[in-house]
């Protein structure tokens, strides 16, 4: 029997009809949609050469074979047999804030299940299973996560791209006619095609988010009539999911959400478990990388984490070279002992340092990747993914472990359980410096699939012993961002690139799905170590202030004056961070002649970071105009400028009183018309703060 269903999640609804067979057509999918009350007695027109029964295209997790010529989400065969898919009888399960629907394919032996959750954060998630209930073995070319239904009409794609060091570039484009497709078989979320899009069709806008952390792939179909289906999955490699009778393949899942607010909501409430049940304020981090590298000296260590201690910091993390024989990256990955050449005495005298300076004690690991100069590949080459009969291909002097293998994963927990167990550590920095190559299972056949969730499962077992310790997602920097392993880490390094002017655009287009106190953000030296660019420290502390805030540089490089300088931001950072990190509303504007604009404000409290990165091709800056809220009838005024003399090229009298607090405007002002603030130098920025006038 036919029968309609809503989720809601916010302001958004997903309504579909359940119809007696096939897939569920999608009849309303964004703001106030619903099913219409003429379903299903009108309808959808067929195609003039189309087929005598009506096929609808508008379905969730279309199929092919039966009538429907679009981009199939599901596909499969039991060896080139039984390849079309025809699904009926459908159930229907009400869960929190969702539903479940369950379905099966008599004639395929196939059954399905369909998870669709809502919620007040205004972001809708779809996850699906599907499993084999045959006596033969079914091969599962294709299953996406969830089909979304978009408008007909004009269209703006936003997507991110980049490389190692200069992730999450924002690029805008229109959707071609026919099939939209990217894809990732880099075994890791990608530096260069993060499963992440903005779509806006017929003036409706809606993000779309695969949390994965493996090969994805997400697809825009435009269907006969204008209208487009999204599409998000996993990639599988050829013949990987093979499912054994009784076997069943869950797919990751897909997150639908109206802007920015609603994803960092989603995230805050539904995604990040935090020791505790509740975040803490997010320290100050100051990471050895940079100031050290694989030059590990206890009293240097000691010497720096004083210094760390003195300017405010509040975390120390000790980063690669204290294992093994490390001394430079193409030795000892693997071999997790502590080196007693560089500690005779083990870390414990380090970690209690740091520890009585007030400050936690977090330590770095790379535990899915080995070197072949190492203890561990010399016992066990036959770990490493690999294809019998292919070349071993090194990829920063590194090969990927088997995970899927539990002798491996076993033994990785064991060596961090040993480290973890016996010293006072608070945090663990997880590096994952490689994509996947030749991955291959003893059995000869491919395990990308298998390794992510295999990945999945190590960390949720070193944060189920040790529940008390957080993660950070490194991987190369931003090479594994997403929901999906956000689940089991609290915070993710956004990039190697530690230059601020480069972290502008890559921090504009993580923060879109991100919230700001889980980007890892540090103040580095100058010149920089990637780019040897020469920045002030104003600058470099500017564009990192609003995130989880960290120092990339040996502090006992700085003199007396940059010490005082790095202290008075930190305090700042400190004084600003219950506002900057989820108590505000959080804004950012699209960056316009290369000025960024992001901040946050509540109801008695605004801050707007304003940086100029290249010189402008305008002859003046257009007002900065900030989408706050609240009530229109009272008067605001700037209450502080940082740093004390921003570096302008030049500014009015009447700027110079604006900037005083000497004017006062409204919120009306502030939304639609704007400030209008002097240009500044490149490479330079203020944080404005703004506050309401007492008495009126």
């Amino acid at each position: 029997m036919n029968k309609t269903i809503v989720v809601k999640a916010g302001a958004i609804c997903l309504a579909l009809g359940l119809p007696e067979r096939g897939m569920p057509e999608i009849l309303g999918f964004g703001r106030g949609a619903l099913a219409p009350e003429f379903w299903p007695d009108v309808p959808r027109s067929s195609r003039v050469n189309g087929m005598d029964v009506d096929v609808p295209s508008n379905v969730l997790l279309p199929v092919g074979g039966l009538g429907f010529f679009g981009w199939p989400a599901i596909c499969g065969h039991r060896d080139g047999r039984m390849f079309t898919l025809e699904f009926q009888n459908w159930q229907t399960e009400e869960i929190d804030a969702g539903i479940i629907l369950k379905t099966e394919d008599p004639v395929a032996e196939i059954g399905l299940q369909i998870c669709l959750n809502g919620g007040a954060t205004g972001v809708l998630s779809i996850s699906t299973s599907l499993i084999n209930r045959g006596s033969s073995d079914y091969t599962l070319d294709r299953c996406m996560a969830a089909s979304f239904l978009m408008p007909a009409g004009a269209s703006e794609l936003t997507s991110f791209t980049g490389m190692w060091g200069r992730e999450f570039q924002t690029r805008q484009s229109q959707l071609p006619n026919g099939l939209w497709m990217q894809e990732s078989r880099r075994g890791r979320t990608s530096h260069d095609r993060f499963p992440i899009i903005f779509l806006e069709c017929g003036g409706e806008r809606m993000g779309f988010h695969l949390g994965w952390s493996g090969n994805h792939q997400m697809a825009i179909d435009t269907l006969d009539d204008g209208r487009r289906l999204v599409h998000l999955g996993e990639l599988f490699e050829s013949g990987e999911m093979r499912l054994a009778p009784g076997e069943a393949y869950d797919s990751p899942t897909a997150f639908a959400g109206p802007d920015s607010e609603a994803f960092h909501a989603f995230v805050r409430e539904s995604v990040i478990a935090w020791p505790g049940g509740e975040m803490k304020p997010r320290p100050v981090t100051l990471n050895t990388w940079e100031g050290n590298y694989f030059d590990h000296r206890m009293e240097s260590l000691k010497a720096q984490a004083n210094a760390a201690a003195a300017v405010g910091i509040e975390r120390f993390v000790l980063d690669d070279g204290w294992f093994g024989k490390r001394d430079d990256d193409t030795t000892s990955l693997g071999d997790w002992f502590i080196d007693e050449r560089k500690y005779p005495n083990g870390l414990k005298p380090l970690v209690d340092h740091v520890t009585s300076l007030g400050m936690e004690f977090g330590l770095w690991f790379e535990p899915e990747n080995v070197n072949p100069e190492s203890e561990l590949f010399r016992a066990h080459p036959d770990w490493a993914l690999q294809v019998e009969g292919r070349p071993l291909l090194l990829s920063r002097n590194q090969l990927v472990l088997d995970l899927t293998r539990p002798e491996v994963s076993d033994y990785l927990f064991q060596r961090m359980e040993a480290v973890l167990s016996q010293h006072a550590i608070a945090y663990i920095k997880w590096d994952m410096n490689r994509d996947l190559t030749h991955a291959g299972g003893t059995d000869g056949r491919a395990r990308t699939a298998r390794q992510t969730r295999a990945v999945y499962a190590l960390m949720n077992r070193v944060r189920q012993a040790f529940p008390a310790v957080e993660i950070e997602s490194c991987a190369s920097g931003g090479g594994r961002i997403d929901y999906g392993v956000l689940r089991y880490t609290h915070r993710v390094w956004t990039s190697d690139c530690t230059d601020a002017f480069e972290r502008l655009e890559i921090q504009h287009g993580a923060s879109q799905f991100v919230p700001p106190e889980l980007l890892g953000a540090h103040i580095a030296a100058s010149p920089n170590h990637q780019t040897a660019r020469k920045l002030s420290l104003a600058f470099r502390a500017l564009v990192a202030l609003a995130y989880h805030l960290g120092v990339e540089l040996n502090p006992l490089t700085l003199d007396a004056e940059e010490k005082q300088e790095l202290e008075r931001w930190i305090a700042l950072h400190k004084s600003l961070r219950p506002l900057l990190h989820a108590a505000g509303k959080q804004f950012r504007l699209p960056p316009l002649d290369g000025r960024y604009v992001w901040g946050a404000a509540d109801t008695d409290r605004i801050v707007a970071f304003v940086v100029q990165g290249p010189q402008m091709a305008g002859e003046q800056p257009a007002p900065v105009r900030l989408p706050v809220s609240g009530d229109s009838d009272v008067l605001w005024r700037v209450a502080a400028v940082h740093p004390v003399e921003p570096e302008f090229i030049r500014i009015s009298e009447g700027q110079q009183k604006l900037l005083n607090g000497e004017l006062t405007f409204s919120l009306d002002t502030l939304r639609h018309v704007g400030l209008p603030l002097p240009m500044l130098k490149p490479e330079s920025g203020l944080l404005l703060e703004f506050q309401p006038v007492k008495g009126g």
